[in-house]
């Protein structure tokens, strides 16, 4: 398939292998902030074809990972109510709760619904005009412009009984948590391609000049993370802290605009808390005044509740890139992909799960046998 079987070639994964062994002189500490470059790099095997003083750590690239228990809570109080149809994509309805998921919620009889995109859950709440229908917005800025969308034509259609539980999160303020704190560790980054193809990345360029660190927008295929490796260890070589775009086949510097207008139209920057780092300034976004009657959370008058992460789980620790996932002492034991302690195990986009799935850990070794 044109634009991925090439992007999956030996040869020119070998040829920037061969080249940043070459290059390389000093120990360098890189993050991929996508989750998909994650399982990408774990799948391929990517860090055997680094030079040893390459480090490459996981960030919170993983929409459904950073997604607060608070607001699964939220989720499942809303879909345990026997007036709701509660709406979803896949990845989240195995997140844990503080002491269930949502399929326990579908399993005890909840209206839960797992569908393919948000203007699914308008038709649903078109075809149910006595039920309360809410769709989970979650995400980067990849499907927050589709999500939007979804709430601007509910208004159009004068749809009363559609509202979404909002918890999406933005990337750029998550990096400068990162490259802000006192355990920083991170000297370059893999910026995520598919949120640049609809932000751009200009936003990156102050980030890169503040913490004079390079910032490589990078595909998601094994060549795309070498390539992008290999310009963000050029940088750092030279001394050189500058935003580059590997990925010019999808991203442009300005993104999608129109997809960025239909964001600003409906949603505003917020704080946002992430799960297992805290709250982040600004990170991320919520209805607007104009659309605020679509506020699920306002809607059901959900208030604040108070949880407890599991004392096991290092979620946190490996969402920051403080820590991999063969650290935890439960990973491959006492949380699994069947019953998981923490989101990454159990999302598409989680480092725990690439990791379980790919066999990059010796699970024997890790549970002691």
């Amino acid at each position: 398939m044109r634009f991925v079987d090439e992007y999956r070639e030996e040869a020119p994964a070998r040829k920037y292998s061969e080249h940043l062994h070459a290059i390389t002189t000093r120990p360098w500490t890189i993050m991929e902030i996508c989750g998909g470059q994650t399982h990408t790099i774990v799948k391929y095997g990517i860090e055997s074809l680094l030079p040893e003083k390459i480090t490459l750590v996981h960030g919170p690239g993983c929409p459904v990972c950073v997604t607060p228990l608070e607001m699964i809570d939220k989720a499942i109080a809303i879909a345990s109510r026997p007036d709701v149809v509660f709406t979803s994509f896949g990845d989240m309805l195995r997140v844990p709760g503080s002491s269930r998921d949502l399929l326990t919620v579908k399993a005890e009889g909840g209206d839960v619904r797992m569908i393919y995109s948000p203007l699914d859950a308008l038709k649903i709440a078109k075809q149910n005009p006595d039920r309360e229908v809410v769709f989970f917005a979650v995400g980067f800025e990849t499907t927050a412009p589709a999500n939007a969308m979804a709430v601007w034509q509910a208004k159009r259609l004068g749809l009363k009984n559609f509202s979404i539980l909002c918890s999406h999160v933005r990337v750029p303020p998550a990096m400068e948590a990162i490259l802000s704190s006192e355990n920083r560790r991170v000297q370059g980054f893999l910026a995520a391609g598919h949120v640049c193809t609809v932000m751009g990345y200009e936003e990156y360029i102050p980030i890169a000049e503040r913490y004079r660190v390079p910032i490589v927008v990078t595909g998601f295929e094994p060549v795309d993370i070498l390539q992008g490796i290999a310009m963000t260890v050029q940088q750092l070589e030279a001394g050189r802290a500058e935003v580059q775009n590997q990925y010019a086949r999808s991203v442009r510097r300005e993104g999608n605009v129109l997809a960025q207008h239909v964001l600003t139209e409906v949603f505003e920057p917020t704080d946002r808390k992430w799960r297992g780092i805290g709250e982040i300034p600004m990170s991320g976004f919520r209805l607007n005044r104009a659309y605020s009657e679509y506020d699920a959370e306002a809607r059901f008058n959900l208030t604040e509740v108070q949880v407890q992460e599991s004392s096991v789980c290092i979620a946190g620790l490996v969402l920051q890139g403080l820590k991999k996932p063969q650290d935890c002492p439960a990973f491959g034991a006492a949380c699994t992909p069947e019953f998981p302690l923490g989101a990454p195990m159990v999302s598409s986009e989680g480092a725990c799960a690439a990791y379980y799935h790919f066999g990059r850990v010796d699970l024997k070794t890790q549970r002691g046998a």
